[in-house]
């Protein structure tokens, strides 16, 4: 029996991010009864287990670490208490999805590395104690865990730069699509058209630049509406404000500002949402507009090699450098260029193809095997 741990604090509370990529793994781990025979996976929480049905098969052994505390502490469970605890857990191996290898856990390891850490870790926006939790155990897993996972290509390029890994550590895994059926839809505006931006509003995804574009695009476009899913991440948060003043200079509630929404919800956003920004500096790879052009919408996103690597010519793409009058451009063409509107849609199926999350498990169970 091989038995694999895997760290799943963050699903706890979240749903966006590494949580929605632990959810998922787990999810489509559920669906393979013949795992059951021969592996375990030990999956270990700070504060609860969340109620998910797909966490009650009997592949997954659950355990929330133990604290002598009322307040259940991040950095105790994270870097104390867990790999204390896995001393005794006999492992085969452990999987960290948190960028992060705690320093005194001994046994092999597969840790997901972003390139977003090497910069979080420099952030002046970040509070001190977090880069500093970031330079050190960042670091230490950059040098020190037995295998690294990259979701991209070019994540793992920038990995090789940044933390001078040799690239024979580094196994790439790229991500799945939420819904990789295709759905059809018309190339001209619906009668309540939206722009769509879903996840977290760091200043590198120029949240704030799109929407001022809104603003500047909404004369010419006067059905047209905004809609924002997530968390803003500015330090301070500027954008509901910025939603507000927005929302007075028109004269009506044109943008809103969702925090959380289902699933049903969220793909349906996707599905009638006319253009789905992310318009980001960096990413080591990015969900929402690889799911947008799932559902059948036109994502637009940054001229670099991540989105070549993932969409080839099926998106959008605002160059660099990025800027109000850059990205309006863009946002104008996503809105009114029909002609590449249908030939992002006849090519989305052999793109999200692609990307699913039972490759994406089958290629991580791999890894799993070559480490035991």
């Amino acid at each position: 029996m091989i038995k694999v741990g895997i760290e799943c604090e963050s699903i706890e509370q979240d749903t966006y991010g590494i949580a929605k990529v632990i959810l998922k793994t787990l999810e489509e781990l559920s669906r393979r009864p013949e795992l059951v025979k021969t592996h375990r996976f030990y999956l270990y929480f700070k504060s609860k287990i969340p109620d998910y049905p797909f966490l009650n098969n009997p592949m997954f052994v659950k355990e929330v670490i133990w604290q002598p505390f009322s307040y259940r502490s991040f950095v105790f469970y994270y870097y104390v208490f867990l790999p204390i605890r896995l001393w005794f857990a006999g492992l085969n191996v452990m999987y960290f999805p948190n960028y992060m290898l705690p320093i005194i856990f001994w046994g092999k390891s597969l840790v997901l590395l972003t390139d977003d850490i090497y910069y979080e870790m420099r952030s002046p926006d970040q509070r001190p104690h977090h880069r500093l939790a970031y330079w050190v155990f960042g670091n230490w897993a950059a040098k020190f865990a037995t295998k690294i996972m990259a979701i991209s290509e070019t994540s793992k390029r920038e990995l090789v730069r940044l933390f001078k890994i040799n690239p024979n550590r580094i196994a790439v895994n790229h991500l799945g699509v939420d819904t990789p059926k295709v759905i059809t839809k018309p190339y001209t505006l619906t009668p309540n058209p939206y722009i769509l931006f879903v996840g977290q509003a760091f200043p590198r995804r120029h949240l704030k630049e799109t929407l001022l574009v809104f603003e500047k695009l909404a004369p010419e476009f006067p059905s047209l509406d905004f809609i924002f899913v997530g968390t803003d991440k500015y330090s301070p948060p500027i954008i509901d404000s910025l939603i507000k003043k927005i929302n007075e200079r028109l004269g009506s509630e044109r943008v809103t500002h969702k925090q959380r929404v289902s699933d049903d919800e969220l793909n349906s956003l996707y599905r009638d949402a006319s253009a789905v920004t992310y318009i980001s500096d960096r990413e080591a790879f990015g969900l929402p507009p690889l799911e947008a052009l799932a559902h059948g919408s036109v994502p637009v996103v940054t001229d670099n090699a991540l989105s070549y690597e993932l969409f080839g010519d099926s998106a959008f793409m605002v160059p660099k450098p990025i800027t109000i009058e850059s990205i309006t451009v863009k946002l104008r063409s996503a809105l009114t260029d029909t002609e590449k509107r249908g030939n992002i849609q006849n090519t989305t199926a052999g793109v999200v193809g692609w990307f699913s999350w039972k490759s994406h498990v089958d290629r991580l169970l791999n890894e799993v095997d070559i480490l035991t």
